[in-house]
């Protein structure tokens, strides 16, 4: 009698481990839950589950770093993703067809995720925005999106992109509208914009500088506007609201702690700029490509700064680690 009921209260544990486990995988990937190192993370860091997200990309280091609010209303890094693949160059995406991944400020909202991707899930950027219609820019379905394959978006691999996906899911459940995404052509340091300040998009990167120091110095999302057709910041969202896109920029209010940084910081530019040799200074890939062109096999290789242990085709071959742009730049 014993042998029988211990026998029937194993095959009770084991349906009911089976039922457990099978609950997660009859569900879409849009759907998946979060996992339990994550909400961990999440939890002991002082965040909810479901309170606000912001995304922020870096292609240089080929970083995507996803930051949440906490309960005092500051955001705090959360997790650091490695980009799989992302596709042209440093520099701002400006035509249909250039093969770009946008950089400057968007936002995502709940119609902007993508449940049925054929890059396993993903969430349009929302390129072009205010700043890039206002200056003639083209292009559309720019990503971040799975399957490690990019022609113009950010391509992470199907995991990645679908603890993304979830992180968003939950912070539109929570009552969040809409989420910012900050995209960099690298970290912008003092030394970064030293080294990159021969660049054509000097003057861009400058721009999209100040929306970073915001953040560094506030841990709040900035206040993006447009206005004379470039990016503007301020403590008060109804300033920037009403802007027009083209016409004349008023005046602005940063808070002291944002005008400090942006001021030091461009005189230790200007200190480690005059210290460096002409190799010092990078090299910006030249490899480009016009719509309708052809494209070989090893030009789109070349074309795409893909993580290690990943073909072209997305699929993974084993290795893999750290950055895939430092062949293309010094």
């Amino acid at each position: 009698m014993l042998f029988r009921r211990l026998v029937t209260a194993a095959a009770l544990a084991t349906a009911m481990f089976a039922v457990s486990a099978c609950q997660y995988e009859d569900l879409l990937p849009a759907e998946a839950p979060l996992p339990a190192a994550l909400v961990q993370a999440i939890k002991s860091n002082g965040m909810g589950v479901k309170s606000p997200i912001l995304v922020r990309l870096y292609k240089e280091e080929s970083d995507l770093e996803v930051w949440k609010q906490k309960t005092d209303g500051t955001y705090a890094l959360l997790k650091t993703y490695e980009i799989c693949a992302w596709s042209g160059k440093l520099g701002p995406k400006k035509k249909e067809g250039d093969r770009q991944a946008p950089e400057g400020f968007y936002t995502v909202t709940p119609a902007q995720l993508n449940p049925n991707s054929n890059f396993h899930l993903a969430l349009n950027m929302g390129y072009p925005n205010t700043y890039d219609r206002a200056n003639g820019r083209t292009g559309s379905h720019l990503m971040i999106h799975g399957s490690c394959n990019s022609s113009g978006c950010y391509a992470m691999d199907d995991e990645q992109v679908q603890e993304i996906y979830s992180l968003a899911r939950h912070s539109f459940e929570g009552g969040q509208r809409a989420f910012q995404i900050q995209a960099y052509p690298f970290r912008m340091t003092p030394k970064n914009m030293a080294r990159h300040r021969n660049s054509e998009h000097y003057d861009f990167w400058k721009m999209l500088k100040k929306g970073s120091d915001y953040f560094e110095m506030t841990r709040q999302q900035p206040n993006v506007g447009v206005c004379d057709r470039r990016y503007v910041f301020d403590q008060s969202a109804e300033t920037v609201a009403g802007l027009s896109a083209t016409g004349a920029c008023p005046d602005f209010s940063l808070p002291a702690q944002v005008v400090a940084k942006v001021e030091a910081d461009h005189a230790e530019e200007e200190k480690i700029a005059s210290s460096f040799s002409p190799s010092d200074f990078a090299e910006t890939s030249t490899f480009s490509y016009r719509t309708g062109q052809p494209i070989t096999p090893e030009a789109y290789a070349q074309e795409q700064h893909r993580r290690e242990g990943y073909d072209r085709e997305g699929n993974r071959v084993g290795g893999g680690g750290g950055s895939i742009f430092s062949s293309f730049l010094k």
